[in-house]
């Protein structure tokens, strides 16, 4: 299974020319070399589980999510002054610091070379949105952020489903969680075109791999920490951040 192919054109929402994104890709390959077809090979046996490709995939594109949305939402904190705004850029900060946590966490436990990038694509989501002001900004930031967040549900609910990992389920839920909570709080903001938004995820454009693929960190680079922001720690969202590393129970005969 490959969970993501690509996704980005072109479409004016607001008075804002877009990028089109259904939902974050990553190859097969970071750091584990691909030798056999299919994304349900396994690549390593742990407590908690065999891990496959896509196993590992999904912890890579969830971690991508945050290198481009997490600034994002820093961009909105800065510019924004509506509540709906700031609500969606503290949901932004505080779910994307937890995630990328778990994230971080799980990359240890399982041995996953994370990016400390996001793709080219992504940082175009960002430049595009940062290129705008106002009420264009806002437009641009909350409509692409809501394709994103309405794409990769089938991704998480494909993962959830058949992983055999404790550690991927866990986050599979935390993700489905904090998507959920972001596309609440982005539709609150009034600024959603939501027929362009079912357009650009049902029908999006192709783009070529190496712009929908976050590049691998250099080596000996530190990991990159998205931290959340002191004052906003204790925010009550609908993802807390879970304790990982229960080992994986041991099937019982019969």
């Amino acid at each position: 299974m490959r969970i993501s192919r690509s996704t980005a054109g072109t479409a004016f929402v607001g008075g804002a020319m877009i990028l089109t994104l259904t939902a974050l890709a990553y190859p097969s390959m970071l750091g584990v070399q691909n030798t056999a077809s299919g994304q349900d090979r396994i690549i390593a046996n742990t407590q908690w589980g065999p891990l496959t490709e896509a196993d590992r995939d999904f912890v890579v594109r969830v971690r991508a999510a945050g290198l481009w949305e997490y600034p994002l939402g820093q961009l909105v904190m800065q510019r924004s002054t509506a509540p709906a705004m700031k609500e969606v850029a503290e949901h932004l900060l505080v779910g994307h610091g937890r995630l990328d946590a778990s994230c971080r966490k799980i990359s240890t436990d399982l041995g996953i070379t994370l990016p400390n990038e996001a793709s080219p694509q992504q940082q175009q989501f960002v430049a595009t949105a940062e290129g705008a002001t106002g009420r264009e900004f806002e437009s641009t930031a909350v409509t692409t952020m809501r394709v994103a967040h309405g794409g990769i549900f089938p991704a998480i609910a494909k993962i959830r489903a058949t992983t055999r990992n404790s550690l991927i389920r866990e986050l599979a839920d935390q993700t489905n969680d904090t998507v959920l909570d972001h596309i609440t709080v982005l539709e609150k903001t009034g600024l959603v075109n939501h027929e362009q938004v079912a357009f650009q995820i049902t029908a999006p454009a192709k783009l070529p791999q190496e712009q929908t693929t976050p590049p691998p960190p250099q080596q000996g680079a530190p990991i990159k920490v998205l931290p959340i922001p002191e004052d906003l720690k204790d925010l009550q969202t609908v993802a807390p951040n879970p304790s990982f590393g229960a080992p994986q129970p041991t099937p019982s005969a019969g």
